[in-house]
């Protein structure tokens, strides 16, 4: 299969949800998909090895972190960002734009660029579309993203159409500067363009509209899950859904609450990331079929019963919960790898089940009695 290629395998009858193969330079990806995040070329608490053995097929880091530190040499001369971290599958790479959202009291924008204030050590670094794009070259990875503006919430529809044109020309200037870079032995790397616009149903239209005129093998929906509804985030994935092509994977950014995988998925969505569940293990908060729970609450002290016992995981197949609580009422380190393995296993197994429900036509009915047991947000 040629690198970019995306099979669509099965679309379900009862919605837009629908399983497919995305082939990489590094292997395939099945979709629906849920991505773990290691900002830093680490999944926090979990090594790639565990990754593999649980069904992770493609990790996320980020090129504006990994700028910073350890710095593009120094990924350049170990072969690129999987020999550096020791990574045999697919990677992604965001640009940097989300950055532009998280980092606001470190940046000012213009038409050119991003000029960010490094959180580490205050130095000044101005990032163009073409510097991202050079950045991602010499990290590697096999899908890299055009860098944008990620609008904060709420906005006026006035900014966030500003935002969106400026993105739209970044676009542009991005998958030129890709071309531009063309790797001569053969394109490795997979551009995808991002979708803007923030709640607003004609911006998204309009974005998505020119988006898919620039032309990308892939294209994702970015700006949300930044403090917006569930319906206005329904809403903007039907409004770009129709104008988005079939033929190609549909990337929704930063969004992956369980609920949130099969309301998308519903829509359309193919690939998801989130730091969720790692960052709500190491906080206590367990993912589980039942719904979340706090694993430090008092309740759980004497409770011998695993995490979730529809779950095979190797916490839930050899600790208690009242082990774990103890763990964290001791400040051990230990629990917060055993949270973090447990919640990752629970999103890729969850999208394992969610494409075996399209591939089998229960789709519908696996997702009412999922949310029938997952009592709460």
């Amino acid at each position: 299969m040629n690198i970019g290629q995306f099979e669509l395998l099965k679309t379900s009858s009862e919605c837009k949800a629908r399983v497919g193969k995305l082939h990489t330079a590094h292997g395939v990806i099945n979709t629906p998909a849920f991505m773990p995040v290691g900002t830093q070329g680490s999944v926090k608490t979990v090594s790639q090895q565990e990754l593999e053995e649980m069904g992770a097929e493609i990790i996320l880091g980020n090129a504006y972190h990994l700028y910073l530190k350890p710095g593009c040499e120094i990924i350049e001369q170990a072969g690129g960002l999987h020999k550096f971290i020791g990574w045999k599958r697919p990677m992604l790479t965001d640009s940097g734009g989300f950055q532009v959202f998280s980092l606001a009291t470190l940046r000012r924008i213009n038409e050119d660029g991003v000029e960010f204030q490094s959180h580490i050590d205050g130095s000044r670094h101005f990032f163009t579309p073409e510097l991202a794009i050079e950045n991602q070259r010499r990290i590697g990875a096999d899908i890299i993203m055009c860098f944008d503006e990620c609008v904060a919430y709420p906005t006026t529809h006035d900014y966030a159409k500003k935002s969106m044109e400026v993105t739209l020309r970044w676009a542009k200037r991005c998958k030129d500067r890709f071309i531009a870079t063309a790797i001569p032995e053969g394109e490795t790397q997979l551009l995808f363009g991002i979708v803007q616009g923030s709640v607003f149903g004609d911006l998204r239209k309009e974005s998505a509209l020119y988006t898919r005129e620039i032309d990308f093998p892939g294209y994702a929906i970015g700006g949300l899950s930044v403090g917006e509804s569930k319906d206005e985030l329904h809403a903007m994935l039907e409004a770009v859904g129709p104008i988005l092509p079939e033929n190609k994977p549909r990337y929704l950014m930063g969004v992956g609450t369980p609920q949130d995988l099969w309301e998308s998925v519903e829509r359309g969505i193919d690939m998801f990331d989130c730091v969720l569940p790692t960052r709500n293990g190491r906080n206590g908060q367990a993912i589980t079929s039942m719904g979340k729970i706090n694993i430090k609450n008092a309740e759980y002290q004497r409770d011998f019963g695993p995490l979730d016992s529809a779950c095979e995981c190797p916490t839930c197949r050899n600790y208690s919960r009242a082990y774990l609580n103890h763990l964290f009422k001791q400040q051990e380190i230990l629990v917060l790898r055993l949270m973090s393995l447990h919640n990752l296993h629970f999103m890729i197994k969850l999208a394992d089940t969610i494409r075996k429900s399209i591939k089998n036509d229960s789709f519908c009915s696996e997702k009412k009695a999922f949310m029938g047991k997952y009592s709460n947000e």
